[in-house]
């Protein structure tokens, strides 16, 4: 087994989590596409249910938090489709 510190160990297990997770999504959203559904109704069904899960775990004034962290990487270009990395 990896001998790790327990902290690299818990990154680790984060960061896999989170590319399954897209993983996932990715699937969800080619489905959603080849039976018609338009990418805009895709995305806005996706933010309002995962802002409905984030409001119910952690509470609104964290889910409003978050929102303005997305609001200044969408402003930063983090989310640009052809993004150029200097």
């Amino acid at each position: 087994m990896l001998d790790l510190p327990k902290n690299e160990l818990d990154e680790i297990i984060q960061a896999e989590k989170k590319q399954v997770a897209l993983e996932y999504h990715n699937e969800a959203w080619a489905d959603g596409i080849s039976e018609g559904i338009e990418s805009e109704i895709l995305a806005e069904t996706a933010l309002a249910t995962a802002m409905t899960e984030l409001v119910r775990l952690y509470g609104e004034d964290h889910a409003i938090d978050m929102i303005d962290g997305l609001r200044r990487r969408v402003e930063f270009g983090e989310f640009r489709a052809n993004q150029t990395i200097q």
